[in-house]
């Protein structure tokens, strides 16, 4: 069975009539749309980073802050979004910037957990870059909890990662805190 045909399935399923003008092509076009906001399946990472590793002195952190994504929870289907930070601490290479921003938006692009999602992205860069350490941190807010069951609207959630040295240096890891911003 097409995607599509699934999607005309489940609006007949809740009573909707898909001769309706405003549902006409709506089977097709929540296809075409979930398949864009689960596009993450269909990269890899090598393919996403491009050999962005370039050689580097640089052995101070470096930290990309404010990664916006978009993601979908793996338990409800529902969207959670928010911001992710990154940090790590090079050890003769570092990533180009844009990078971070699509490694990201690679694992965003799945059906997740923001647990694992952090996990992810944190392991990642760890495995490009061969860094001494990364940290990973995401605030991101769930419709799975402002639409339904509990209906809290101003609810967040952070999850964090730590990798080699922010894992085992607790000044490094807190370096990585104090420069971040609070919850929004």
């Amino acid at each position: 069975m097409s995607m599509q045909q699934s999607y005309a399935n489940i609006l007949t399923a809740v009573g909707e009539d898909l001769n309706r003008p405003g549902l006409k092509d709506t089977p097709l076009r929540a296809a075409k749309a979930f398949s864009y906001l689960t596009s993450g399946y269909t990269q890899s990472l090598a393919e996403v980073t491009n050999n962005a590793v370039f050689p580097s002195d640089n052995h101070e952190m470096v930290l990309v802050k404010n990664i916006e994504f978009y993601s979908l929870c793996e338990h409800h289907l529902l969207p959670f979004s928010g911001r992710v930070h990154i940090a790590y601490l090079p050890e003769g290479h570092v990533l180009g910037l844009s990078k971070f921003a699509r490694i990201t938006e690679m694992f965003a692009r799945r059906l997740q957990i923001q647990e694992t999602l952090t996990q992810q992205i944190a392991e990642a860069i760890a495995e490009v870059t061969q860094a001494r350490g990364v940290a990973v941190m995401i605030d991101s807010a769930h419709m799975c909890m402002m639409m339904r069951g509990v209906s809290k609207q101003a609810s967040t959630t952070r999850t964090v990662a730590y990798v080699g040295d922010f894992k085992t240096d607790k000044d490094v890891r807190q370096e990585f805190l104090q420069a971040l911003p609070e919850v929004y």
